[in-house]
C-alpha cells in the first residue's frame, strides 16, 4: 500500500521536475522472478528504475538508513533492505537470491557505484543472484541527465539469455555472465 501511494506521489514529481519517457516496460515479465540491472548515474537511480514499473521493485539500501524504527519500517514497505557499509554482504546476497526465488522483482546496478564510464565493469553479484535464482535478467538504461524539466529516457530491454550459462558451467562462468549482462546495458545506453 505504501508503495503504491509513494510510487504515485514520485510518478508526479517526475512527470514534472524530469519528464521520463519509459520504453520497453512489456519486457518485463508480469510474473516469476526478475533482476532489473541497470546502469548506475545517480543516487535517485533506484527511484528512476522502479517509478513506472507496475510490479514493486526491491533494492538494496545502506544499513544506516535503517537506524530508527519509524525509517526501517518505512523503507522496508518501499521494499527495500539493509546492506552493511563497504560492499554487499553475503547476507544481503542471500537475501536477493531469496526473494528472486519467492518471485520478486530485485533492482540491482553490476557497476556498484555511480558514474561508471561507457565501458566500466560489472561486479559479479547481479549474475550470481540471477544464476542461483533462475530470475529473469532484463537490462536497464538510465538515460540522460537529471536536469530538472529536461525529457530522460529510461529502457527496458528483452530478457537477456543466461542459459548457456547454466548449462555449461566453467571457472570463469561468473565473469562471462557479467560481461553480458554489461554488453546488453552498455549497448542501450549507446542507443540513447
Amino acid at each position: 500500500m505504501m508503495y503504491r501511494i509513494c510510487q504515485t506521489l514520485l510518478r508526479a514529481i517526475f512527470a514534472t521536475l524530469f519528464p521520463l519517457k519509459a520504453e520497453g516496460l512489456d519486457n518485463i515479465p508480469a510474473s516469476g522472478p526478475v533482476l532489473l540491472c541497470s546502469n548506475h548515474i545517480s543516487n535517485i537511480d533506484p527511484t528512476t528504475v522502479g517509478v513506472k514499473v507496475r510490479r514493486k521493485v526491491h533494492y538494496m539500501a545502506k544499513a544506516e538508513l535503517f537506524s530508527t524504527k519509524l525509517s526501517n519500517a518505512f523503507l522496508r514497505s518501499l521494499g527495500a533492505f539493509p546492506v552493511k557499509r563497504g560492499g554487499v554482504s553475503k547476507e544481503s546476497i542471500r537475501l536477493s537470491i531469496q526473494m528472486l526465488k519467492d518471485g520478486h522483482v530485485v533492482g540491482i546496478f553490476p557497476e556498484g557505484t555511480r558514474g561508471g564510464s561507457e565501458d566500466s565493469m560489472g561486479k559479479k553479484g547481479a549474475a550470481m543472484m540471477a544464476l542461483r535464482s533462475g530470475a529473469a535478467v532484463v537490462p536497464v538504461a538510465i538515460i540522460g541527465p537529471y536536469k530538472p524539466f529536461r525529457r530522460m529516457k529510461i529502457k527496458y530491454g528483452k530478457p537477456i539469455d543466461m542459459q548457456s550459462f547454466i548449462d555449461n558451467p566453467s571457472s570463469d562462468v561468473l565473469d562471462q555472465a557479467t560481461e553480458r549482462i554489461m554488453t546488453h546495458i552498455r549497448a542501450m545506453v549507446r542507443e540513447g
